[in-house]
């Protein structure tokens, strides 16, 4: 059953303090600080979506056989509310996130949630808490719409109940000291996702396997972590939480959406920013071992990664097991700096937005 509930506004009744919120919003970090209020929205079998509304943002109360915790039906996405140069909140292509977290529904076997009411649950929560957006170069309110199985039951199908939420976190930098070449830590023993899996959907256990190897990374110096394909493990196929770019003199490369890999919005953004100013895009495979020649013969200029958190991020280095090899000698390329000048221009308002994918919101 499809249904389209009207969103009810319950304000908090003691909200956060004018001056308590200043404070937080001098440093929030990222996803460490939280707005007063989230969108709850319930799903049932027989009756569909209902009881939509706005309300104080608080913990859940969840029976401990909830399908969730047994069976991990959970997924997510990310996306942000941004001030322009002209002092307008606006969001970005908030409806291409609405169709991935259909089909990531679709794939974790639970209700698809038509794409006008994720839009207008996001638009709603902006709405509410637009005082926690943060200024400043960077910043924006980063939103997290999530949908759980919350049914008490313990066999294995898909649940009976759901609940869809939206929070959102004030945010600055996606990593320490702004926007800088990263380094990259090549997993050599996990990977990310395999063919026939979830690695297309955004749901939590293909971040939680991510953990693990995420913290060798950090281990070994590095900033981030990135997968081969399990099949051969040679392929390059992305970061823990971002897809990979390789920027040749007149082209770029990025592995191909087999369904291992998860369908970033910012990928796809990027994809038509670099053929609009004559670069070819290829989305083929990439083996590691043509990474570190092209790398070490000067084919390859740059290589980033990109994603809603983090924007876009050069690599600078990569490590791995025996060795390690800079690209563009460890520092951020011209390709990397003017794509991500672009993207966030538009994002800002300060570039001409002519796909329409800015949505004004306030």
């Amino acid at each position: 059953m499809t249904s389209t509930p009207q969103l009810t506004v319950r304000r908090h009744s003691q909200p956060t303090s004018a001056d308590v919120r200043a404070r937080l919003l001098e440093d929030p970090g990222f996803g460490r600080v939280f707005t007063d209020h989230m969108v709850t929205i319930r799903w049932t079998e027989g009756q569909g979506w209902h009881d939509a509304e706005v309300r104080a943002r608080e913990p859940f109360q969840l029976d401990p056989a909830a399908a969730v915790l047994h069976y991990a039906q959970e997924i997510f996405e990310g996306l942000k509310a941004y001030k322009t140069t002209a002092g307008e909140v606006v969001l970005f292509r908030p409806f291409e996130n609405a169709k991935r977290f259909q089909r990531s529904a679709e794939r974790m076997s639970m209700p698809a949630l038509p794409e006008e009411v994720f839009v207008a649950a996001v638009e709603a929560l902006v709405k509410t808490d637009r005082d926690w957006i943060p200024d400043g170069e960077g910043a924006s309110l980063y939103l997290r719409p999530f949908m759980f199985a919350t049914e008490a039951f313990l066999g294995v199908r898909p649940a009976k109940d759901y609940v869809f939420c939206v929070i959102a976190s004030p945010v600055g930098s996606y990593f320490k000291g702004g926007a800088k070449p990263v380094k990259v830590w090549v997993s050599e023993h996990y990977t990310r996702a395999a063919p026939g899996g979830t690695g297309a959907a955004k749901c939590g256990g293909n971040y939680a396997s991510s953990l693990l190897p995420q913290a060798q990374a950090y281990e070994n110096g590095c900033d981030q972590v990135i997968f081969l394909d399990a099949a051969e493990h040679r392929w390059v196929e992305e970061l823990g939480g971002m897809n990979v770019f390789f920027v040749f003199e007149d082209r770029l490369v990025t592995p191909p959406l087999t369904g291992s890999i998860l369908a970033g919005v910012t990928r796809d953004s990027v994809i038509a920013l670099a053929k609009e100013a004559g670069l070819a895009v290829e989305e083929r495979l990439y083996a590691f071992d043509d990474f570190r020649a092209d790398a070490a013969s000067g084919r390859l200029r740059e290589a980033f990664a990109c994603g809603t958190a983090a924007v876009l991020a050069a690599i600078g280095e990569i490590r791995f097991p025996g060795g390690s090899f800079a690209i563009n000698g460890g520092e951020e390329g011209a390709r990397t700096t003017a794509l991500r000048a672009q993207l966030t221009g538009i994002q800002r308002g300060a570039d001409n937005d002519r796909h329409e994918w800015v949505r004004r919101v306030i």
